[in-house]
């Protein structure tokens, strides 16, 4: 009898999320923004005034690299640093109103691509997908916990 560990679903994953990053790159490049600057952005905009650490987390990125991405997002007029008023030493990211300008615009190409992508899957079996997907999530992200506590001695 056949387990679910017998089933090999990691390749598919990856190629879902190779060909949803590959669709969304084509219909977001007259925007010059990347898949991460646009990520960050989104995050900057509904979360203004973080800190890099901070958006690092958000992002669940490496600061940086979340650094480069900002250095790039600044560069472009989409995102400014202003200093922290309670630490000299940290920035606050906020972004611009030319970013404010085509976040519309790129939440309907992310919205237009997942009606693309859902073509013939009614919003049932969505949610058992995204149910599958957030449980399968959860037990590699406990996994991490196991390990960060065996290395800690914990």
């Amino acid at each position: 009898m056949m387990k679910t560990e017998d089933i090999s679903f990691g390749y598919l994953l990856n190629d879902v999320t190779l060909l949803f990053r590959k669709h969304f790159d084509r219909r977001a490049v007259k925007f010059g923004l990347t898949r991460a600057q646009w990520r960050a952005t989104k995050v900057l905009y509904h979360r203004e005034g973080l800190r890099q650490t901070e958006l690092a987390d958000f992002l669940e990125m490496e600061p940086i690299a979340v650094g480069r991405v900002i250095d790039r997002l600044q560069s472009a007029g989409f995102v400014e640093r202003r200093p922290d008023p309670r630490d000299r030493r940290a920035w606050r990211l906020y972004v611009t109103e030319q970013a404010k300008g085509v976040i519309a615009d790129m939440e309907l190409i992310g919205r237009g691509l997942r009606k693309d992508a859902t073509v013939g899957i009614d919003i049932a079996e969505m949610q058992q997908a995204m149910d599958v997907l957030n449980r399968i999530k959860d037990n590699l992200q406990a996994l991490d916990q196991s390990a960060e506590e065996t290395e800690s001695g914990g």
